[in-house]
């Protein structure tokens, strides 16, 4: 793995830069271990090794990771993570909301895990605008048509999930069809739903999360922290490397050890009065090498001592 860059001019700190106090409402992903829906992604840790080392670096709740992975009925989930002092934050859910003729797929879907999470006690249903096809790689361009469907539907499923409790966020996110700058302005101008700041897909799609969030703090509904090598992002944005790829090369890095000003980020999130939750979710690509086992478990670490200044 190359070593991180320096931070860009464009991301120079304008807010304090003092460490995250204790207090941030902190919680992991098991793709930060690893476990990921897409095929032939790599190794899947077991569930209790993945929810015991998250209980064990004082993370306090997680949300679902794919379908499957966790048990999808709610007391058993419950006694899963009980077993481990861990809750539900809620789950990420990547939709085809374009194209009309799956609405009516999407929205069940989205019903089903609005349920699971109300049920096992989370709070927030992360959507994404998936394109439909496997993997992060390949993005169609979409019609004003198909855009004005994903808004539509957008806005549906965040009715769903309100009539469960639950706040509904969309997550700008690599090889979806709200990826790019252009993109995420374009869904903050037509679409009223708060926005899954993750700082790292967000950077890779040339969005400065931090501009973002100062531009529009109060669209900010949920917030995914990573940390990013902007050099290999800048591969991934040419098309030169894959997605998957580029993660497996060191895409993202521990929180601090990157190009993304993730302690600016959080105090301007604080100053701004955001109170949720901050997902420690560090996509990660594990081999079959034994050792691999034990990153997840150590940059997760390191991150956590940046927030904590240490």
């Amino acid at each position: 793995m190359t070593s991180p860059t320096t931070p860009p001019a464009a991301t120079a700190a304008t807010a304090s830069s003092a460490p995250a106090p204790l207090d941030l409402r902190l919680a992991g992903a098991p793709i930060s271990w690893g476990v990921c829906e897409v095929p032939g992604w790599g190794p899947m840790l077991p569930v209790d090794t993945v929810l015991g080392e998250m209980a064990a670096l004082g993370l306090t709740a997680t949300e679902l990771g794919p379908p499957g992975y966790l048990p999808d009925d709610p007391s058993v989930l419950e006694g899963v993570l009980e077993g481990h002092g861990l809750t539900l934050v809620g789950s990420f859910a990547a939709l085809v909301l374009h194209d009309r003729d799956r609405v009516a797929e999407s929205t069940a879907s989205a019903e089903r895990t609005a349920e699971l999470i109300a049920a096992a006690g989370g709070e927030v249903l992360v959507l994404a605008a998936a394109t439909g096809l496997d993997g992060y790689d390949t993005r169609p361009e979409l019609s004003d048509a198909q855009w004005r469907c994903l808004i539509d539907t957008a806005a549906h499923v965040a009715r769903i999930a309100r009539a469960h409790g639950l706040r509904a966020t969309l997550h700008p996110h690599v090889g979806t069809h709200v990826e790019t700058a252009a993109e995420v302005e374009r869904f903050l101008r037509d679409s009223e739903l708060p926005l899954c700041l993750d700082t790292g897909h967000l950077l890779i799609g040339g969005t400065d999360p931090l501009d973002l969030v100062q531009r529009h703090p109060e669209r900010i509904g949920h917030v995914h922290l990573k940390d990013v090598h902007e050099d290999t992002a800048a591969l991934v944005r040419s098309g030169a490397l894959t997605y998957a790829d580029a993660v497996g090369r060191g895409l993202y890095r521990p929180l601090g050890e990157g190009d993304v000003p993730v302690a600016e980020i959080v105090a301007s999130l604080r100053t701004a009065g955001y109170r949720g939750w901050y997902v420690l979710e560090q996509d990660t690509r594990l081999t079959d090498d034994p050792a691999d086992a034990d990153l997840p478990r150590h940059d997760t670490a390191r991150g956590l001592a940046h927030l904590r200044g240490n």
